[in-house]
């Protein structure tokens, strides 16, 4: 009798499993125009375009590649739900039209997110070898971040104050 039951209750949860693939994931994108691309239109050196590309893009842009693994629920959700907030928070395909100040402040956070080693995830580089960063690939992302905060306008002392206001306070 009670493999029977047990029959039965894994019966309904492959067809529960087979049903929720029914239900779709909105993967869909704005038009934008990709030669507005912030790190086209930043000119950032070949090296520093692949390592952000490969490292930030599938979540912080509008060229998402999506994995296999993406298009099976309830994986498919939640990575849909991680990709839109990331593009909240920086998206780098709309990110030359935005306002200075948003350019700047997204300069500032990238920089300290990549040194510090936030971004990206290391969830995401466990699936993605080639997102893996070493630290002196952090390094000259961050100076490249860096520099790109400068050049728009950015007070270099606002960057270094920061890095050292959270050094006093660990």
């Amino acid at each position: 009798m009670k493999r029977r039951r047990l029959k039965k209750i894994l019966l309904a949860f492959l067809a529960l499993f087979v049903l929720i693939q029914f239900i779709p994931v909105n993967r869909s994108v704005p038009d934008f125009d990709a030669t507005h691309d912030f790190l086209t239109s930043m000119h950032a050196p070949p090296a520093i375009a692949k390592s952000i590309q490969s490292s930030c893009y599938d979540c912080h842009s509008y060229t998402t590649r999506y994995p296999w693994y993406g298009y099976v629920a309830p994986v498919s959700w939640f990575l849909n739900k991680h990709i839109h907030e990331g593009r909240e928070h920086l998206n780098f395909s709309t990110l030359s039209s935005q306002k200075k100040k948003r350019v700047l402040h997204a300069m500032e956070e990238a920089h300290e997110e990549v040194l510090e080693g936030g971004m990206p995830l290391r969830g995401y580089t466990l699936m993605h070898k080639d997102a893996r960063l070493s630290q002196a690939e952090r390094e000259e992302m961050a100076e490249w971040f860096e520099k790109t905060y400068i050049s728009l306008g950015g007070d270099p002392n606002e960057l270094e104050e920061e890095g050292e206001h959270e050094e006093h306070e660990h």
